[in-house]
């Protein structure tokens, strides 16, 4: 049963220093975990076990047990899974599974995959906070549409992955599970807000993870754990919304360790649905057909920081730039392009239209005083900002979105694609809210330090987050964008494809503690 959301709110938030003072504690943990070897089962690419699944080589119940295996050893010291559902039921429901693979009768592509659902989406029977302490006991009766295609695919829902409160920040923390901690080092952020889900993929406790992306959620911790994560244009992926019509901004998508798994999983949360009046009709059977394509000849506009506008640590613009060999090896010509707004002007409108999305759908929690003290900061600062806007302030900031299209589909006419690094900085520390500055410029707001992910958010773009290596002088994780043309999401998913199968390193980089 779902529960009164009206009496959660005398249950006691942690403070923002004694959620963040648990970051130390997860390194000295992940330092303490016992190196066992794991299961090759966990290594394996998610085509490859749905692949083993349906010949019956490996059990759904064998698969379920090497990921709680996983999760056992490694989960203590990243934090990335939480409301892990009890273990004997889970393997009871892979034994269902498993019988009816045995009379030949298989749910779908994913059969027999253990998942954790991002705590931002709905799950039937499974608690729901959204990382706040306002729904920290909700249990939905329902499940979100990309939830319930899961279902209906084969995945057993094991528990859900770490997030920011709201999703609030590309730095998984919140007041109910404490902090996710990096993949490669968990005393720096995972990332956010499918921070949980990138680093549940890098540890190999689970085969696939789904995320959502309104500001790099799906990109950012992407490059910052060594996975893929894609943000599909609007519409691709549907999901229920109070604003059916206007909120295009936050969406739903796929992350995995290769492209090919990502393809997988896409095929399976995208398509129409009719409670979701904007969503598209094309097949989704698409993203899980081969992606190789030839691109020699195709053209890449290398974005970077935007003409020198975005502050952006040392080392990140050149790891990125060096990642960039990876297309060229492919065939493709890379052109250094101008950004085709003024920066200042972007971001008046980002601010505008972020206030307008988030302040619609939180204000009622702001207006009950109770609540509104166990909200973030963050939080509260969106929703003030919206209840300052005038329609006339959101027709322009709407008029300004348009203007950023048509000036993206202009460089798409001479450029195949456009590539940007996933963050203006190296993971830092999981004890830091957010950075308050980069290379000595002052990050006035709490998601200043991410504007390198508006432009595709605000052009409507399919967006993919890959790999770009290791810089810095800690050889730290980053990441770049891949943004295509409006809709063209498989485009996108075969030139980071093409670029995987040129950039062996990424599949031999997996996070030192797995041995």
């Amino acid at each position: 049963m779902a529960t009164d959301r009206s009496s959660m709110i005398a249950a006691p938030a942690l403070s923002r220093r004694a959620v963040l003072a648990g970051a130390a504690a997860l390194a000295m943990t992940t330092r303490a975990t016992a190196t066992a070897p794991s299961s090759p089962i966990t290594a394996m690419s998610a085509v490859d076990l749905a692949a083993a699944i349906r010949s019956r080589k490996v059990s759904s119940r064998e698969v379920m047990d090497a990921c709680l295996a996983q999760i056992e050893r490694h989960n203590p010291g990243v934090n990335a899974i939480v409301s892990l559902v009890d273990a004997d039921a889970l393997r009871a429901e892979a034994d269902i599974l498993d019988r009816e693979a045995a009379a030949g009768r298989f749910r779908g592509p994913l059969h027999g995959f253990p998942h954790a659902v991002k705590d931002l989406a709905a799950t039937r029977g499974i608690r729901t906070t959204y990382g706040s302490p306002l729904f920290r006991d909700l249990v939905p009766q329902d499940d979100a549409i990309a939830v319930a295609r899961l279902r209906r695919a084969g995945a057993i829902l094991i528990g859900k992955t770490n997030v920011p409160e709201f999703g609030l920040g590309s730095q998984s923390y919140n007041p109910v599970f404490g902090v996710t901690g990096n993949a490669y080092d968990p005393s720096l952020t995972a990332g956010g807000s499918s921070g949980g889900a990138a680093v549940a993929l890098a540890m190999r406790m689970v085969p696939l993870a789904d995320g959502s992306d309104f500001a790099g959620s799906l990109r950012n911790p992407a490059g910052w754990n060594n996975v893929f994560g894609f943000r599909p244009s609007p519409g691709r992926v549907p999901a229920l919304s109070a604003d059916g019509f206007f909120q295009q901004f936050g969406v739903e998508g796929p992350m995995a360790r290769t492209v090919r798994d990502l393809g997988l999983l896409l095929s399976v949360q995208a398509g129409y649905d009719d409670r979701a009046p904007l969503s598209l009709t094309d097949d989704p059977a698409v993203f899980a057909a081969p992606l190789d394509r030839d691109f020699k000849g195709r053209r890449i506009g290398w974005l970077g920081d935007l003409g020198g506008t975005l502050a952006i640590e040392p080392g990140v613009l050149d790891t990125c730039q060096a990642a960039l060999q990876g297309f060229r090896d492919i065939g493709m010509a890379i052109e250094e392009v101008a950004f085709p707004m003024p920066e200042p002007e972007m971001w008046r409108m980002w601010l505008t239209l972020r206030h307008w999305a988030i302040g619609g759908r939180m204000a009622a929690h702001y207006r009950d005083p109770a609540k509104r003290a166990l909200l973030k900061p963050e939080a509260i600062w969106e929703i003030e900002g919206s209840l300052k806007l005038t329609g006339q302030d959101l027709s322009d900031a709407s008029a300004a979105r348009t203007t950023l299209y048509q000036a993206f589909r202009k460089l798409f006419e001479r450029y195949d694609f456009l590539v940007l690094p996933t963050a203006q900085t190296f993971p830092f520390a999981a004890s830091l809210h957010w950075p308050k500055e980069i290379a000595g410029r002052p990050m006035d707001t709490y998601h200043r330090w991410m504007e390198v992910a508006c432009p595709a958010t605000l052009a409507g773009c399919p967006a993919m987050g890959v790999p770009a290596g290791f810089g810095g002088p800690r050889r730290l994780p980053i990441g770049l964008q891949i943004l295509g043309p409006n809709r063209h999401d498989l485009a996108v998913l075969q030139v980071a494809h093409a670029y995987e199968q040129a950039s062996p390193w990424i599949a031999a980089s997996p996070p030192p503690s797995l041995g």
